[in-house]
């Protein structure tokens, strides 16, 4: 996925790191340090050397309980270092509620505007249609004077993704291009730390959304709670250990206080795996329960996906069932697509999903026939090439619809490693024909 961001397009199939820039005498942990525009700057230009791709700069804090900052006094603060940053062509971000400062930083160069209230105010969805920046849209309940007395949800992570779901299209709607729009869930903005916790284990389903996933975690104060780190200053190790699971859960826009450390962080994320299943084969069925067999079958190979080292399942897709492709006289199918973060070299995972297969009964008889289990390699993250055991991507990925719906429920918009859009080949083209059970 490409995010635009008025001059700048970023390659989210890689974490960025966007350092934060707090132009405040009061922020929760950095409050004070750079008002002096001077020292904004220099704090600015040394994050982008430590690895930072954007600078996000902030006038009003918006830590829970704060007041209000007058539009005039937030444009006082930021703009000569939103300025001098944009003149020595950086991408800058500028942290604000106030369509009026958006306005401004844009006239002087910033690119994106992160806007912690999520474009509530038409005003600032305005600015953003008359302009080419980047949209960064939050989540947060309340306002942040109030935001924390009394968060309730019925279901946090559902809540969040639909409210994001629903402001994002209204982005769209107002015609703001949809590879301009980024969301946030906004950590604990409105959110008890135990909320915040089962919604950032759970942005998987924010990635299904199909935009850009932020992690706004560093020194939240519920990375204090879960690893009992109260001063916000020594919480940036914790940070970073939630930006990189956070990242392996699919997020690509970091968020952060201490740029080397999170970029330090980050070269321990492991490589995207797709993986595809089938099953047209029960071994163990009553008469009219083929198809829960078939299931049963995938889930067993998926349970023993969970033992493999150094790996870890993210998300799966519902089951598809598919007509026979290829080798058409034989029994239908039952299909999904798993998505691993995985340490293992493609090669080696393949052993693992050999011995899988043999585990279930998996025969290799007649090619494409019939089988207790099938599991493909479709995509590895970084792998692109063909020996006579793997090719990668699989060559047929994008002509088969049993594969191409299931993907696309969890990855809206994947492109494999070597650039093809999955959806690259119509549905009406496509062999195996499938649909959701």
């Amino acid at each position: 996925m490409i995010w635009h961001c008025g001059r700048f397009d970023f390659d989210t199939a890689t974490p960025l790191v966007m350092g934060i820039l707090n132009v405040t005498p009061d922020s929760f942990s950095d409050g004070g340090v750079y008002l002096d525009a001077e020292a904004a700057v220099a704090h600015g230009l040394e994050m982008i050397e430590q690895g930072a791709a954007i600078i996000d700069v902030g006038g009003e804090s918006t830590r829970p309980g704060s007041d209000p900052v007058d539009p005039e006094e937030e444009w006082r603060r930021i703009a000569p270092v939103v300025q001098a940053l944009a003149e020595r062509d950086l991408c800058v971000s500028v942290d604000t509620r106030h369509a009026e400062v958006a306005q401004r930083a844009l006239q002087v160069g910033a690119s994106i505007i992160n806007d912690v209230s999520g474009f509530r105010d038409p005003a600032m969805v305005e600015v953003a249609r008359h302009s080419g920046c980047g949209c960064v849209v939050m989540h947060m309940q309340g306002e942040p004077k109030t935001m924390q007395e009394d968060p309730v949800y019925q279901d946090v992570v559902t809540e969040v993704r639909d409210y994001l779901a629903e402001r994002a299209a209204e982005l769209e709607a107002a015609g703001i291009d949809r590879s301009r729009i980024c969301i946030d869930p906004g950590p604990g903005f409105g959110k008890t730390p135990k909320q915040t916790i089962e919604l950032m284990r759970n942005l998987h389903e924010l990635v299904r959304l199909g935009y850009p996933v932020m992690v706004a975690a560093s020194r939240k104060s519920y990375v204090g709670y879960a690893y009992h780190v109260d001063e916000p200053h020594e919480r940036d190790v914790a940070s970073a250990a939630e930006a990189l699971l956070a990242c392996e859960l699919g997020a690509c826009v970091v968020r952060t206080h201490n740029v080397p450390l999170t970029v330090a962080a980050l070269k321990d994320l492991r490589p995207l795996v797709l993986l595809g299943l089938g099953s047209n084969v029960a071994l163990v069925a009553e008469p009219g329960e083929e198809t829960e067999a078939k299931i049963a079958q995938i889930n067993l190979a998926v349970g023993q996906l969970c033992a493999l080292p150094d790996t870890q399942i993210i998300d799966m897709a519902s089951f598809y069932e598919s007509e026979p492709a290829y080798y058409e006289d034989q029994d239908v199918f039952v299909n999904t697509v798993v998505s691993l973060r995985c340490g293992l070299p493609p090669k080696e995972l393949l052993g693992y999903l050999h011995g899988i297969e043999n585990s279930l009964g998996r025969v290799r008889e007649v090619e494409n026939g019939p089988r207790t289990l099938d599991i493909d390699i479709l995509d590895y993250q970084m792998y692109v090439g063909s020996t006579p055991e793997l090719t990668l991507p699989h060559p047929r990925v994008c002509e088969r619809d049993f594969v191409v719906k299931p993907l696309l429920e969890i990855l809206p918009g994947y492109e494999l490693a070597d650039g093809t859009p999955v959806a690259s080949v119509p549905e009406d083209e496509r062999v195996g024909k499938a649909h959701r059970l």
